[in-house]
């Protein structure tokens, strides 16, 4: 059985906020928007159909719960869901808040400047909020 290991780019470009049933949850670090991926805990998918039927159900349950919890957490206009995978073919699903006037609103945040790190407060706060909203 091969075993799961995350994609390098994804360890480099996020860290962990929580571990779901089937999800790891990550959050981006790119300050300019409450930017979290869910990546299925699943050795070489890069497909939502190559899931399982029952992990397909369970990765739709947890990408609801996320979305859900980051609107709570941030008040966001939009909440964008997209699983492009064009450049890290590991399977992940981006839950990006957005708000009118935001770094590139309303076009994609894909390819857009460059990240801005989060301060180590701020960036801690915004965990904490994100963590209970995804418990309430």
């Amino acid at each position: 059985m091969v075993k799961f290991e995350l994609d390098e780019r994804l360890t480099r470009d996020s860290e962990r906020l929580t571990l779901l049933g089937l999800c790891d949850v990550r959050l981006m670090r790119d300050s300019r928007w409450p930017w979290l991926v869910l990546v299925p805990q699943r050795p070489d998918v890069s497909e939502v159909f190559d899931l399982t039927p029952l992990d397909q159900a369970v990765l739709t349950f947890e990408q609801n719960l996320v979305a859900s919890a980051l609107k709570r957490a941030t008040g966001a206009v939009k909440i964008n869901v997209g699983a492009l995978g064009n450049i890290v073919r590991q399977l992940h699903v981006h839950v990006i808040a957005r708000f009118e006037g935001d770094a590139n609103w309303p076009g994609p945040v894909w390819g857009h400047g460059s990240a801005v790190p989060y301060e180590a407060q701020p960036c801690g706060e915004f965990k904490r909020k994100l963590l209970e909203a995804l418990q309430s």
